[in-house]
Parts: C-alpha cells; structure tokens; sequence
C-alpha cells in the first residue's frame, strides 16, 4: 500500500507489530513516497479530460461504458487471484445497482477483455462527496485520521464542498487499506482489486447470473448452522483485533453469507481500537449489536457472552 495524506492509511505488512510502534515519520525535507490515485477535483477533471481524448482516438467496443482504470489508482494486495484482469485493453461494462447506501452506492460491473474470452463480474463502491452533507456519525470514526495539512484539517471540519470530498475520500482510502491488510492476513473480506478517487471496484460475492450473497439479516439459521455462523464471526473478530481493529459499524446488515461463509463488507469506518480513544467503546458495540441478533435468533446466552467476547478481544488487542 502507499503512503497517504490521511495518517490513518494502513500498511499492506502482515507485520501487525509495526502498529504498536508507530508509523515512520518524515523530516521536511525528507521526499515522501509518491501516490497514486488521489484525486482532486482538478485531477479529476484532468483524467475525465484524458479518457475523453483516448476514447476519441480509440473508440469503445459497442456495449462497453469505459476503458480499464486498472493502472488509475491504488491496487489490490498481491498475491492477486487469477480472476483479477489487469490488462489496459480491458472495458468495463455498468450492469446496474447493487446497493444504494447514505454514504456510498454499490453497482455491479462486468469486466472484460474483447476478444479474449476473459470477464469478472466486480461491484463497484461509489462514494459520493459533493452531494452528501454529512457522513453518517463521521466525528467520532475520524478520531485519529488527522490530515497532515492544516488546510484540509480546516476544510474538514467545517465541512467545505473541499472538506466532504476530502472526508468522501478518506473513507474510501481507509476501507480500501482495510481490506487490503485484512485480505492479506486471511480475514473474510471480498478481494479488494482497486481504489481510484472514491470508487473502489471489488470482489463481487455472489452468482455468475449478478445474483448478490444475501446478508446475515436476511437469513433465518438455525441449530448447527446458526452456530457455525457464530463461530465463523468469533474468529473474524479475532483476526480483527489482533491487528488492533474493530469493524466500527457491525450489523447483520453488513455481514455477507457466501458459499456458506460469513463475509466481513462495508468498513469505511473501521476504528483503531488503540489509536482512536473511542476504539474500545466502538469494539464493544459491535459485540453487543452482532450478539444480540445472533441471540434473537435462537443462539444459547452460554454461548453469545457479549460481556465475555469484548474482554476477549480488547486482549487481543493488547489493550488490557
């Protein structure tokens, strides 16, 4: 992963230690790593500029909405799976919502290479920024995510057309380097392929037909399956908080069930339990949301020890 301006960007390093030490800092006359794909309104207008020439000289095959950004942006954790087409002769095809959210909508994307035979269906994560007034109890999740610029901390906080789309964009910058980091060290997360701007194009979950995995709260387990739902989520929180994170919004509504198993989704806020003072109050409510639904639907109290599994954790996280 790169270096951003958001001090909350996460290393791609499976070295979970490095958090507890601390992030490297630069000197001001030290060069910064360069980055790609952050782009202001300026840069945007830049690349709209750019694609528009390029498909001027290069027309679209018929039927496809836009080149390939892969190349445009941040990029997914290697190893990449093999069904990640990276080729720049790749168009992507815009086959309708998924999702529409407060904060972002999800579409689904068909990706392909003409004439190859290769396509991938993707679901692309749109946040919005100009358009949006206030992210969703943003104040508390920002806790931690300072701007190293005074100007934008400025805009930020008093919620500038500049400040959402810095605050759009942060959102997409820390769930990208999220599931980034926890992809790589093998927590269920959907592969996450890219990040330009404020889309993120991921792993779609669900059938070849565009079909999407229903969520955790649409389903109705019971017995053995129920607990093994449990189960699945105990040790996905687990991978969480041995790296010092909490999903920071946990639901049944952002929980995938996929080939039958339990997907972690939707983590633009997801919190440093150590940096953000926060942190241990946001883990704790995402054990007593998602233990009360698993509760409701039959799981034995001995078993769903919401008070237990928070202290767990937060041990996991060094905190205690």
């Amino acid at each position: 992963m790169r270096e951003h301006d958001s001090d909350f960007s996460m290393s791609d390093s499976v070295d979970f230690s490095d958090r507890r030490r601390g992030r490297r800092r630069f000197d001001d006359d030290e060069p910064r790593p360069t980055r790609r794909g952050r782009l202001t309104e300026e840069a945007k207008g830049l690349l709209a500029q750019q694609r528009a020439d390029a498909e001027e000289a290069d027309p679209l095959p018929e039927g496809a909405d836009r080149w390939s950004t892969w190349g445009d942006g941040d990029l997914g954790p290697e190893p990449r799976p093999d069904w990640v087409i990276t080729d720049a002769a790749a168009v992507d095809h815009e086959l309708g919502p998924v999702k529409t959210g407060k904060e972002a909508d999800v579409h689904l994307v068909r990706r392909s290479l003409p004439g190859a035979g290769r396509a991938t269906l993707l679901a692309a994560k749109r946040y919005r920024s100009n358009d949006h007034r206030m992210f969703h109890r943003d104040a508390g999740y920002l806790e931690g995510r300072r701007m190293r610029r005074s100007r934008e901390m400025r805009a930020i906080e008093t919620r500038t057309t500049f400040g959402r789309n810095l605050i759009a964009e942060q959102w997409a910058v820390a769930e990208f380097a999220a599931m980034s980091r926890l992809w790589t060290a093998g927590a269920p997360v959907p592969y996450p392929v890219q990040r330009t701007g404020t889309e993120l194009l991921l792993e779609f979950l669900g059938d070849p037909d565009g079909a999407a995995a229903p969520r955790l709260a649409q389903l109705r387990p019971v017995g053995p399956h129920l607990r093994e739902l449990w189960r699945q989520l105990v040790d996905a929180l687990r991978a969480m908080a041995s790296m010092g994170l909490a999903h920071g919004d946990l639901s049944a509504y952002n929980l995938l069930v996929h080939d039958g198993r339990l997907m972690l989704i939707d983590l633009p806020q997801v919190v440093d339990v150590v940096a953000n003072p926060n942190g241990p109050e946001f883990l704790a409510r995402d054990v007593r949301n998602i233990t009360s639904w698993f509760t409701t639907k039959g799981l034995p109290a001995e078993l769903a020890d919401g008070e237990a599994l928070t202290a767990e954790l937060l041990a996991e996280a060094g905190m205690v």
